[in-house]
């Protein structure tokens, strides 16, 4: 009776209700009370792990699944040069644009000491990862059009030797998902989204709007941009020119970086306005968003979380600095939703500071309070994102975070899982699964441990981000959130199974 009155009032407040049963639990499920997703930042499976033993990586790289075409359809004779450095500015040893001219048309390892010898501690230039560019660089499936529609020319193809990292030999120990894809196409903000709601943030009227120059100008087959007349016609000769390169689609649907309607926002509030709000006259201050999240459901059914922000605090304090700790205000999903507003219970209870350096979500973990179903956002210099901080910082940081957790309490029954939120714009040599319009995008690395892993093994399930709302949602007997239905009918739709839930990875008491 009180899960019907909750969810009338959650109807109540301007929620779907379409919303489906739960599949049926797997025996052996209940044996996990914990579950920790750690959400990283912006890494290509084959970027990170393309060398990892027993996985689908660089060793199944052959010219006919790497060679990159130009704009024209023609193969390029050489990678563009790393427009503009590849290594950030500031950053020592700096790589210019000059030294990256005439690399060969393929992979090539970034960290080489015969090459460029820029290794893991050092922050690269940052590339493009958008909605629309994402699948013109995917092209159908061929992935040949990375360099093509990138702002980084030939960074695209690099790729590191992953067994120097932390996570790396946690992943040897443990399970490495190697058909792992981002939830949708594009970049860190629609792909938090995936990650709490499966759904695309709407701008309603947008060409009503302050947001009306925002709107993408988009081809007719509905996944490119209209280039510019003054476009370069190679990728030889310079970076893409698009007639407008939007952060919402023609039909309104934000696809590209916004700013949370609620503070902390990247824009100040209103002059006149609540202090506790961003500005909505901005052109990207996002409208408060009303879909359903995995929370709510939580929630209606009794089951603690909630999400730790790293440097949630001193964003809010406005004491964030780049680069420590650069924390990014549109990696907040939550805070997008009316039902998180300022002053919610909701918000006080699930809406929680990580800490600087991830300290008060350490404290949690160390003393046995995590809740039921948690999920860690490290801060901008911990996340391993290209362009504002370097891959090593952020991965030994995350290892960190998993020795504790291996310590904690509730570690006996408890599943992690690390995955990155997309792929940075790094090129991967596998194909995404055809499903519907919004995705799934590049591969990406993700990591299953649990004293219930198939220890040791490399995990071929097709998943991807919403693959962790499928576990939430089976674990916990949830309703199916609607955007996880129509993903999996789109993908039957294309003669492909449905998303795994990382059931797969794990080793079950029955």
């Amino acid at each position: 009776m009180k899960r019907s009155v909750a969810l009338m009032a959650l109807l109540a407040a301007g929620l779907p209700a379409a919303l489906t049963p739960a599949q049926a639990q797997t025996p052996g499920l209940s044996a996990i009370d914990t579950v920790v997703v750690i959400f990283a930042e912006n890494r290509s499976f084959d970027n990170l792990y393309g060398n990892f033993p027993g996985a689908n990586g660089l060793q199944n790289v052959t010219p006919a699944n790497s060679t990159q075409l130009d704009r024209d359809g023609s193969v390029l004779k050489e990678l563009p040069p790393v427009w503009n450095n590849l290594t950030a500015k500031g950053v020592t040893p700096v790589v210019t644009q000059a030294q990256t001219e005439h690399l060969p048309n393929k992979p090539f390892a970034i960290d080489d000491p015969k090459g460029f010898n820029t290794q893991l501690g050092v922050t690269t230039h940052d590339l493009w990862h958008l909605f629309y560019q994402n699948q013109m660089q995917i092209d159908g499936g061929k992935n040949d059009k990375f360099a093509a529609y990138a702002d980084a020319g030939g960074l695209v193809m690099g790729h590191y030797d992953g067994s120097k990292l932390p996570l790396w030999n946690i992943a040897k120990d443990y399970v490495l998902a190697d058909n792992f894809f981002q939830g949708a196409f594009g970049g860190s903000f629609l792909n938090h989204f995936e990650l709490v709601c499966a759904c695309v943030p709407v701008y309603p009227n947008a060409d009503k709007s302050p947001a009306k120059d925002l709107i993408a100008a988009v081809e007719p087959d509905g996944v490119s941009l209209t280039l510019a007349a003054n476009s370069p016609k190679s990728a030889l000769e310079g970076i893409p020119k698009f007639v407008r390169n939007g952060q919402i689609s023609p039909d309104f649907y934000a696809v590209n970086t916004m700013q949370p309607p609620y503070q902390p926002s990247n824009n100040k509030p209103a002059p006149e306005g609540d202090k506790r709000f961003a500005d909505p006259s901005k052109p990207n201050t996002l409208p408060p968003q009303h879909d359903v999240t995995v929370g709510d459901l939580l929630s209606l059914k009794g089951i603690s979380w909630a999400w730790y922000a790293g440097a949630w605090q001193a964003a809010l304090d406005g004491k964030n600095a780049k680069p420590v700790p650069n924390f990014q205000f549109h990696h907040q999903p939550f805070n997008f939703f009316a039902q998180y507003a300022p002053g919610t219970q909701a918000r006080a209870d699930h809406l929680k500071d990580g800490g600087l350096g991830g300290v008060e979500f350490i404290k949690a973990i160390d003393d046995g309070h995590l809740p039921q179903v948690t999920f860690y956002k490290p801060q901008g210099n911990l996340n391993a994102h290209a362009g504002y901080t370097d891959v090593m910082s952020g991965d030994r940081h995350m290892a960190d975070v998993i020795a504790h957790l291996q310590k904690s309490p509730q570690w006996p029954h408890m599943l992690i899982v690390l995955t990155y939120d997309e792929n940075g714009g790094f090129w991967d040599h596998v194909a995404p699964p055809k499903a519907d319009r919004w995705g799934p995008g590049s591969r990406i690395p993700a990591l299953i441990v649990s004293p219930f892993a198939k220890k040791g093994t490399v995990d071929h399930t097709q998943y991807d981000t919403t693959s962790i709302l499928r576990f939430i949602t089976k674990r916990f007997d949830l309703p199916e959130l609607p955007g996880l239905a129509k993903r999996d009918a789109a993908l039957r739709a294309n003669g492909l199974p449905p998303m795994g839930d990382l059931t797969a990875a794990l080793s079950l008491p029955q």
